[in-house]
């Protein structure tokens, strides 16, 4: 929880507390990326109007570093569109100022939601980037030829090798991978964000 106003961090302190909710304040921007590598992954209220550092900064901060943590923005009555480039930024909710508890843990819960997906999916790339990371220059452009659709003929053109050579890197590169089936071997490039092969002559 960022907010310069000491009344409402221990206000929402002891709203999260009643709902047996763990939160850490922080008085600013400043003092929350400071204190980013201690931190374990969680959800983020942030006010938007702070001095020196304020909302949108930091969530420009967040994003430079690769942290995607849920933010919730907290803003002032009726400053919809400063909510809206908040959204804009990444923001997964917006509450106005003042808000009852039960908005907040309603907002909370979805943004948990998030976190929770979002650490799932980025479980799932590493462990997909890991198995990936197994094969060998060769194996590793098979593959990509293989997710932009190229029959082996064509990709045995393409990389400048034979037939028979295609096939045989495609064997091994579905045994290092442990992958049962073309989709699945597929499904691990996906998840892992490889490109696949430029086709023949570039885009």
């Amino acid at each position: 929880m960022v907010d310069d106003d000491r009344d409402v961090r221990r206000s929402i302190s002891f709203m999260l507390g009643t709902a047996e909710l763990g939160s850490r304040p922080f008085a600013s921007g400043a003092d929350f990326l400071e204190s980013l590598d201690e931190l374990e992954p969680g959800c983020v209220l942030l006010d938007i109007r702070m001095p020196e550092i304020d909302g949108f900064e930091v969530m420009a901060e967040l994003a430079r570093r690769g942290i995607d943590w849920p933010v919730i923005v907290m803003t002032g009555h009726g400053e919809v569109s400063i909510a809206v480039r908040a959204m804009k930024l990444g923001a997964v909710d917006f509450i106005e100022k003042p808000f009852d508890e039960g908005l907040l843990l309603s907002s909370l819960d979805r943004a948990f939601g998030l976190l929770k997906d979002r650490g799932e999916k980025a479980e799932r790339k590493r462990q997909a980037q890991e198995r990936i990371g197994s094969l060998t220059a060769r194996e590793h452009e098979v593959l990509q030829g293989l997710m932009a659709g190229l029959p082996n003929k064509v990709l045995a053109r393409h990389l400048g090798i034979s037939l028979r050579t295609v096939e045989m890197h495609r064997a091994n590169m579905m045994d290092r991978l442990q992958a049962g089936s073309l989709a699945e071997a597929l499904t691990l490039a996906v998840q892992a964000e490889i490109e696949p092969l430029e086709p023949l002559g570039g885009k």
